[in-house]
């Protein structure tokens, strides 16, 4: 019993501390940054009706998405506070002209856009809390202990420490017990106050359409992503089956058909014909076994999820680590396309990022899988139309997953991808 309760005591304490942290850490890093797309944002706009802005503006739009999105992945993974994103799909290939107005028609770019006040005000004070909570009472307690004299003498008499003003060691010991009452009330509600950032931002950048609406067009558009996708690879598996096995086929077939006239006539030549005939099959069936992993790797169906993600990685030119923890299996669908999705990631950071290491990470909590894929290159990855994470997205939009990056420019780049679901 007591060493329960000093393992709890010991948990609240970590919390705090933990949420205190992370709250100074939020408030340091997103006031510059609300401050600065918010100002570039005003700035672009204004830009707009002389030409400018038509340029700028979706560099600007695309930044404030990826910074929104980058809080989305706090809110998740700090605050357990899921905030779905729900931008609308730009035409590939669009003109600037098209994807700033069609970016500027988008409802959640303005809820953005006006994010971006409320994050560098009362979102920066209820991030900042939680640290002020537990980290104040520790002047308090220096003032207690004697260091009033200083504090008083450099404030000309009297030090005010909250409403308490210090003059003696009296008021510094009521300076003290209120700094007792403040680590009190901190170790009660420094969490839920970073909570309540997030729900501050949940409340803000969240759809305000009705969630039937929201969720009729969210369905709309994954089931068309998903009848294309489907349609692609049918067309794929048809093109490589055309092309590769079924040509090697009627090639051994006709080397058998010639085999059986020369039986008799010229045995050496049949037996070399036997042999290309034993190379073409075995050619058939090692191209028939990649067709088959490309729409189903057989480790996956066998072994499930992790496993499978530890093979791919295995066979990646760069040092990859794999960490998962999950404590079953998901449907066979979900697992697919996370594989795939985990797959295109993986495949994007070799082509692009320029890094020589991967961290994949895979868990599963509160009926949400959770991969992240991390890599140390040059950074810059964003998801736009024709690029390999925009297929990533729309592959998870199928369950209603969702796709989050972040990727400063000199990296690390980190793609975060949640699917809910449950684990057999």
């Amino acid at each position: 019993m007591t060493n329960d309760k000093k393992s709890s005591g010991s948990s609240r304490a970590r919390g705090m501390g933990l949420a205190a942290v992370r709250g100074l850490a939020l408030a340091l890093v997103s006031l510059p940054g609300a401050v600065l797309c918010f100002v570039l944002s005003l700035v672009s706009l204004a830009l707009v009706p002389i030409g400018v802005g038509i340029v700028t503006t979706p560099y600007v739009l695309t930044g404030v998405r990826t910074f929104a999105n980058w809080r989305r992945v706090l809110a998740a993974e700090w605050g357990g506070v899921r905030i779905p994103s729900a931008y609308r799909p730009l035409p590939k290939d669009a003109n600037p002209w098209t994807r700033t107005f069609g970016m500027l028609r988008d409802p959640a770019t303005w809820r953005d856009l006006l994010w971006l006040p409320v994050d560098m005000t009362a979102g920066f004070l209820t991030a900042l809390l939680p640290a002020v909570l537990l980290f104040y009472p520790l002047e308090g307690f220096a003032i207690a202990a004697g260091l009033w004299r200083v504090f008083a003498d450099s404030a000309g008499g009297t030090y005010w420490y909250g409403f308490v003003p210090v003059t003696g060691q009296a008021s510094a010991l009521g300076a003290g017990l209120l700094a007792l009452v403040l680590l009190f009330l901190a170790h009660f509600y420094t969490p839920r106050l970073l909570q309540t950032h997030f729900r501050l931002t949940r409340a803000v950048l969240g759809s305000d359409q009705g969630q039937l609406a929201e969720r009729v067009r969210v369905l709309t558009e994954t089931r068309r992503d998903a009848v294309d996708t489907s349609a692609a690879e049918l067309r794929r598996i048809e093109r490589d089956l055309h092309d590769g096995a079924q040509a090697r086929l009627v090639a051994m077939g006709m080397d058998l058909g010639t085999i059986e006239m020369l039986l008799d006539k010229d045995p050496e030549q049949a037996k070399q014909l036997v042999t290309q005939a034993r190379k073409s099959s075995a050619d058939a069936l090692a191209e028939l076994r990649d067709l088959v992993r490309g729409i189903h790797p057989p480790v996956l169906a066998e072994r499930g999820l992790g496993d499978a993600v530890r093979a791919l990685a295995l066979r990646m030119p760069i040092t990859t680590e794999v960490n998962v923890e999950l404590p079953g299996r998901a449907e066979a669908p979900v697992e697919s396309a996370a594989y795939f999705a985990v797959s295109e990631v993986l495949t994007n950071a070799v082509k692009h990022s320029g890094a020589d290491r991967i961290w994949i990470d895979l868990h599963h909590t509160n009926d949400m899988l959770r991969i992240t894929v991390t890599d140390n290159g040059k950074g810059g990855a964003v998801i736009g139309a024709g690029s390999g994470l925009a297929g990533v997205e729309r592959r998870l939009g199928t369950f209603d997953g969702v796709l989050a990056v972040s990727s400063p420019a000199g990296g690390p780049t980190m793609v975060t991808m949640e699917i809910p679901c449950a684990l057999s």
